[in-house]
């Protein structure tokens, strides 16, 4: 009999509530559970790389995200805060700091004088770009584990999950 790889917590606990609830399927847990858990440790090898440029998930974030825009670089807040899916007082926090570090400004918006736009200043434009690229690397690493096909069909699965719950 081939050496079996030993069982990971997920399929313990499946077999836990097996013995206890045997009256209920408890396998959407494997699934499930294993999302929950890689989606902890994913996130805390990414933020151990947007630290490694001073920077916070959130600010990390908003660099990214007026970086992608081209152009001038710039967004409104409520722009920002819908692409980043956070609150615009969450959005307001997140630019202070950087607006405090110089790597975005706030200035007047250049069609409607009561407006105002968040942009990235050059220095934020050169920490995003070196950011990135190591973020880019670092996520390359994490799925290095993944054979194609196996990445293909997590697309695949990852994406019919976000679209059922609409994210």
């Amino acid at each position: 009999m081939p050496d079996q790889p030993p069982a990971d917590r997920a399929e313990q606990i499946v077999e836990q509530w097996r013995s206890e609830r045997p009256d209920l399927d408890p396998t959407p847990f494997l699934v499930i559970g294993r999302l929950h858990r890689v989606a902890a440790a994913l996130t805390a090898e990414l933020v151990r790389v947007y630290n490694e440029y001073g920077l916070g998930e959130g600010e990390f974030d908003v660099l990214a995200t007026l970086r992608r825009q081209g152009g001038d670089f710039a967004l409104t807040p409520s722009d920002l805060s819908e692409q980043t899916v956070v609150t615009s007082g969450a959005v307001t926090k997140r630019v202070d700091r950087l607006v405090t570090l110089g790597l975005v400004e706030r200035r007047p918006s250049g069609t409607d004088g009561r407006s105002r736009l968040v942009a990235l200043t050059p220095k934020g434009r050169e920490l995003i770009d070196r950011a990135f690229t190591a973020h880019m690397a670092n996520e390359a690493r994490l799925l290095e584990v993944l054979s194609p096909a196996e990445r293909a069909g997590l697309e695949r699965g990852l994406l019919a999950l976000a679209r059922s719950l609409d994210v």
